[in-house]
Protein backbone atom coordinates (compact mmCIF):
# COMPACT_ATOMS: atom_id res chain seq x y z
CA UNK A 1 0.00 0.00 0.00
CA UNK A 2 0.83 3.77 -0.10
CA UNK A 3 2.61 5.69 2.31
CA UNK A 4 -0.16 6.26 4.97
CA UNK A 5 -2.87 5.19 2.50
CA UNK A 6 -5.27 2.10 2.66
CA UNK A 7 -4.79 -0.08 -0.84
CA UNK A 8 -8.51 1.14 -1.71
CA UNK A 9 -7.65 4.87 -1.46
CA UNK A 10 -4.63 4.19 -3.17
CA UNK A 11 -5.74 2.04 -6.38
CA UNK A 12 -8.90 5.15 -6.44
CA UNK A 13 -6.77 8.49 -5.93
CA UNK A 14 -4.92 10.60 -8.58
CA UNK A 15 -1.61 10.34 -7.26
CA UNK A 16 2.06 9.27 -7.34
CA UNK A 17 3.01 5.68 -8.44
CA UNK A 18 6.42 3.80 -8.06
CA UNK A 19 6.12 0.33 -9.96
CA UNK A 20 8.61 -2.22 -10.15
CA UNK A 21 8.28 -5.95 -11.63
CA UNK A 22 9.35 -8.80 -10.47
CA UNK A 23 8.74 -12.36 -11.55
CA UNK A 24 10.70 -15.80 -11.95
CA UNK A 25 13.52 -16.39 -9.23
CA UNK A 26 16.19 -14.01 -10.61
CA UNK A 27 15.37 -11.31 -8.24
CA UNK A 28 14.29 -12.25 -4.46
CA UNK A 29 11.86 -9.56 -3.07
CA UNK A 30 15.14 -8.10 -0.84
CA UNK A 31 15.15 -6.48 -4.52
CA UNK A 32 11.79 -4.87 -4.10
CA UNK A 33 12.30 -4.07 -0.48
CA UNK A 34 15.29 -1.89 -0.95
CA UNK A 35 14.24 -0.14 -3.79
CA UNK A 36 11.17 0.71 -1.63
CA UNK A 37 13.67 1.58 1.22
CA UNK A 38 15.39 3.84 -1.35
CA UNK A 39 12.21 5.83 -2.80
CA UNK A 40 10.93 6.38 1.04
CA UNK A 41 14.59 8.24 1.51
CA UNK A 42 14.61 10.24 -1.79
CA UNK A 43 11.08 10.92 -2.99
CA UNK A 44 9.39 13.83 -0.95
CA UNK A 45 5.46 13.61 0.33
CA UNK A 46 2.87 11.11 -0.53
CA UNK A 47 3.23 8.06 -2.91
CA UNK A 48 2.31 4.42 -4.01
CA UNK A 49 4.67 1.55 -3.96
CA UNK A 50 3.34 -1.12 -6.30
CA UNK A 51 5.38 -4.38 -7.56
CA UNK A 52 3.40 -5.86 -10.08
CA UNK A 53 4.33 -9.66 -9.70
CA UNK A 54 3.77 -13.39 -9.89
CA UNK A 55 5.50 -13.93 -5.74
CA UNK A 56 4.83 -11.49 -3.10
CA UNK A 57 6.07 -13.29 -0.64
CA UNK A 58 9.19 -11.43 1.49
CA UNK A 59 7.65 -8.47 0.28
CA UNK A 60 7.73 -5.32 2.42
CA UNK A 61 4.03 -4.82 3.43
CA UNK A 62 4.28 -1.11 2.79
CA UNK A 63 4.37 -2.45 -0.90
CA UNK A 64 1.05 -3.35 -2.88
CA UNK A 65 1.99 -6.18 -4.46
CA UNK A 66 -0.43 -6.93 -7.63
CA UNK A 67 -0.93 -9.46 -10.38
CA UNK A 68 1.26 -8.83 -13.80
CA UNK A 69 -1.32 -8.53 -16.44
CA UNK A 70 -1.16 -11.73 -18.72
CA UNK A 71 0.68 -11.00 -21.94
CA UNK A 72 0.34 -14.58 -23.60
CA UNK A 73 3.69 -14.44 -25.38
CA UNK A 74 4.04 -16.79 -28.06
CA UNK A 75 7.33 -18.35 -27.17
CA UNK A 76 9.52 -21.33 -28.31
CA UNK A 77 10.60 -23.90 -26.52
CA UNK A 78 13.86 -22.21 -24.26
CA UNK A 79 13.15 -18.99 -25.53
CA UNK A 80 13.60 -15.79 -23.06
CA UNK A 81 10.55 -13.28 -22.42
CA UNK A 82 12.99 -10.82 -21.60
CA UNK A 83 11.65 -7.54 -20.43
CA UNK A 84 8.10 -7.96 -23.02
CA UNK A 85 5.84 -7.94 -19.58
CA UNK A 86 7.13 -4.54 -19.05
CA UNK A 87 4.33 -3.16 -21.74
CA UNK A 88 1.69 -4.31 -19.40
CA UNK A 89 1.94 -1.26 -17.43
CA UNK A 90 0.91 0.18 -20.29
CA UNK A 91 -2.92 -1.45 -19.57
CA UNK A 92 -5.54 0.83 -20.19
CA UNK A 93 -6.55 -0.10 -16.32
CA UNK A 94 -4.45 -1.52 -14.13
CA UNK A 95 -5.69 -2.70 -11.49
CA UNK A 96 -7.84 0.67 -11.14
CA UNK A 97 -4.92 2.87 -10.74
CA UNK A 98 -4.72 6.59 -11.78
CA UNK A 99 -2.03 9.38 -11.74
CA UNK A 100 1.66 9.54 -12.80
CA UNK A 101 3.53 6.52 -13.00
CA UNK A 102 7.42 6.41 -12.18
CA UNK A 103 8.68 2.55 -12.92
CA UNK A 104 11.70 1.80 -11.86
CA UNK A 105 13.60 -1.48 -13.08
CA UNK A 106 14.68 -3.66 -9.63
CA UNK A 107 18.31 -3.44 -9.80
CA UNK A 108 18.84 0.57 -9.68
CA UNK A 109 20.42 2.14 -7.40
CA UNK A 110 18.63 5.72 -5.94
CA UNK A 111 21.51 7.99 -5.08
CA UNK A 112 19.46 11.37 -4.69
CA UNK A 113 15.89 13.36 -4.82
CA UNK A 114 13.85 11.88 -6.79
CA UNK A 115 11.16 14.53 -6.71
CA UNK A 116 12.27 16.16 -10.18
CA UNK A 117 11.38 13.10 -12.36
CA UNK A 118 7.65 14.09 -11.27
CA UNK A 119 7.72 17.53 -12.23
CA UNK A 120 9.44 17.52 -15.60
CA UNK A 121 6.71 18.14 -17.94
CA UNK A 122 6.21 15.97 -20.57
CA UNK A 123 3.43 12.70 -21.86
CA UNK A 124 6.52 9.83 -21.75
CA UNK A 125 9.82 10.14 -20.17
CA UNK A 126 12.47 7.59 -20.74
CA UNK A 127 16.37 7.65 -20.60
CA UNK A 128 17.93 8.34 -23.84
CA UNK A 129 19.88 4.48 -24.64
CA UNK A 130 23.32 4.82 -24.00
CA UNK A 131 25.56 5.53 -27.02
CA UNK A 132 27.74 2.72 -28.63
CA UNK A 133 30.30 3.85 -31.37
CA UNK A 134 28.76 1.53 -34.18
CA UNK A 135 25.29 3.25 -33.88
CA UNK A 136 25.10 5.97 -36.33
CA UNK A 137 22.59 8.79 -36.24
CA UNK A 138 19.77 10.06 -34.08
CA UNK A 139 19.32 8.18 -30.92
CA UNK A 140 15.50 7.81 -30.59
CA UNK A 141 15.54 4.11 -28.39
CA UNK A 142 15.25 4.60 -24.64
CA UNK A 143 16.57 2.78 -22.09
CA UNK A 144 13.33 1.36 -19.84
CA UNK A 145 15.34 1.15 -16.65
CA UNK A 146 13.31 4.37 -15.58
CA UNK A 147 10.29 5.88 -17.34
CA UNK A 148 7.31 7.95 -16.55
CA UNK A 149 3.85 8.55 -17.68
CA UNK A 150 -0.07 8.99 -17.24
CA UNK A 151 -1.23 5.47 -16.29
CA UNK A 152 -4.22 4.31 -19.26
CA UNK A 153 -2.61 7.09 -21.83
CA UNK A 154 -0.53 4.89 -23.54
CA UNK A 155 -3.00 1.83 -23.98
CA UNK A 156 -2.35 1.96 -27.64
CA UNK A 157 1.07 1.00 -27.30
CA UNK A 158 0.07 -2.50 -25.47
CA UNK A 159 -3.23 -3.29 -27.95
CA UNK A 160 -0.82 -3.27 -30.91
CA UNK A 161 1.95 -5.34 -29.15
CA UNK A 162 -1.18 -7.80 -28.71
CA UNK A 163 -2.19 -7.55 -32.05
CA UNK A 164 0.99 -7.73 -33.98
CA UNK A 165 3.33 -9.88 -31.45
CA UNK A 166 5.38 -12.04 -33.51
CA UNK A 167 5.83 -9.22 -36.05
CA UNK A 168 6.89 -6.86 -33.42
CA UNK A 169 9.39 -9.46 -31.76
CA UNK A 170 11.01 -10.00 -34.76
CA UNK A 171 11.39 -6.49 -36.07
CA UNK A 172 12.86 -5.30 -32.65
CA UNK A 173 15.46 -6.17 -30.32
CA UNK A 174 13.54 -5.91 -27.37
CA UNK A 175 10.71 -4.02 -25.83
CA UNK A 176 12.52 -0.69 -25.44
CA UNK A 177 13.15 -0.45 -28.53
CA UNK A 178 9.55 -0.89 -29.85
CA UNK A 179 8.27 0.95 -27.19
CA UNK A 180 10.49 4.10 -28.26
CA UNK A 181 10.01 3.59 -31.68
CA UNK A 182 6.18 4.35 -31.67
CA UNK A 183 6.14 7.24 -28.93
CA UNK A 184 8.65 8.73 -31.48
CA UNK A 185 6.70 8.15 -34.41
CA UNK A 186 3.42 9.70 -32.36
CA UNK A 187 5.85 12.48 -31.20
CA UNK A 188 5.68 12.24 -27.38
CA UNK A 189 8.48 11.10 -26.10
CA UNK A 190 10.81 12.85 -24.07
CA UNK A 191 14.46 12.16 -22.16
CA UNK A 192 15.63 12.51 -18.65
CA UNK A 193 18.30 15.27 -18.62
CA UNK A 194 21.89 14.19 -19.10
CA UNK A 195 23.26 12.42 -15.98
CA UNK A 196 20.36 11.93 -14.38
CA UNK A 197 20.54 8.05 -14.77
CA UNK A 198 23.80 7.33 -15.55
CA UNK A 199 24.77 3.40 -16.35
CA UNK A 200 27.09 2.11 -13.92
CA UNK A 201 29.09 0.04 -16.30
CA UNK A 202 29.49 2.96 -18.88
CA UNK A 203 29.73 5.69 -16.59
CA UNK A 204 30.53 4.65 -13.21
CA UNK A 205 33.82 2.74 -13.80
CA UNK A 206 37.57 4.28 -14.18
CA UNK A 207 38.86 4.24 -17.63
CA UNK A 208 41.27 1.48 -17.76
CA UNK A 209 43.94 0.77 -16.34
CA UNK A 210 43.15 2.93 -12.99
CA UNK A 211 40.16 0.77 -13.02
CA UNK A 212 42.86 -1.97 -11.18
CA UNK A 213 42.93 -0.32 -8.42
CA UNK A 214 40.56 2.75 -8.19
CA UNK A 215 37.24 1.90 -7.18
CA UNK A 216 34.17 2.65 -8.93
CA UNK A 217 32.40 6.23 -8.36
CA UNK A 218 28.78 7.96 -8.03
CA UNK A 219 29.26 9.92 -11.62
CA UNK A 220 28.33 13.79 -10.70
CA UNK A 221 24.63 14.97 -10.95
CA UNK A 222 23.92 11.18 -10.65
CA UNK A 223 19.93 10.66 -9.49
CA UNK A 224 19.89 7.29 -10.34
CA UNK A 225 22.42 4.33 -11.05
CA UNK A 226 21.25 2.04 -14.44
CA UNK A 227 22.62 -1.43 -13.84
CA UNK A 228 22.34 -3.77 -17.07
CA UNK A 229 24.20 -6.09 -18.77
CA UNK A 230 27.22 -7.98 -16.99
CA UNK A 231 26.67 -6.37 -13.28
CA UNK A 232 24.18 -5.91 -10.91
CA UNK A 233 24.69 -3.89 -7.05
CA UNK A 234 25.55 -7.11 -5.02
CA UNK A 235 27.94 -7.70 -7.78
CA UNK A 236 29.53 -4.29 -8.16
CA UNK A 237 29.47 -4.41 -4.48
CA UNK A 238 31.28 -7.70 -4.17
CA UNK A 239 33.98 -6.71 -7.22
CA UNK A 240 32.47 -8.76 -9.23
CA UNK A 241 32.23 -7.94 -13.43
CA UNK A 242 30.91 -11.22 -14.81
CA UNK A 243 32.78 -10.47 -18.00
CA UNK A 244 35.60 -12.11 -19.08
CA UNK A 245 39.03 -10.53 -18.89
CA UNK A 246 37.13 -7.16 -16.87
CA UNK A 247 37.79 -6.09 -13.58
CA UNK A 248 36.55 -3.76 -11.07
CA UNK A 249 37.37 -2.97 -7.42
CA UNK A 250 34.57 -3.57 -5.12
CA UNK A 251 31.99 -0.31 -5.62
CA UNK A 252 32.09 0.13 -1.68
CA UNK A 253 29.31 3.29 -1.87
CA UNK A 254 26.91 0.92 -2.98
CA UNK A 255 26.39 -0.16 0.37
CA UNK A 256 25.47 3.44 1.52
CA UNK A 257 22.23 3.20 -1.03
CA UNK A 258 21.32 -0.10 -1.56
CA UNK A 259 19.57 -0.96 1.37
CA UNK A 260 16.74 -1.13 4.14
Amino acid sequence: MSDGLPASAAAGAAQRHILCMKWGTKYGPEYVNRLYAMVRRHLTGDFNFVCLTDDGRGVNPAVQCLPIPPLNLNLKPGERDGAWKKLTTFEADLHGLRGTALFLDLDVVIVDSIDAFFELPGPFRIIRDYPRFWRLGERVTGNSSVYRFELGAHADVLAHFRGHMAEVQQRYRNEQAFLSDVLHQQGVIDYWPDGWCPSFKYHGIPAWPTNLWREPFVPANAKIVIFHGEVNPPDALAGRRNKRFAHIEPARWIADHWRE
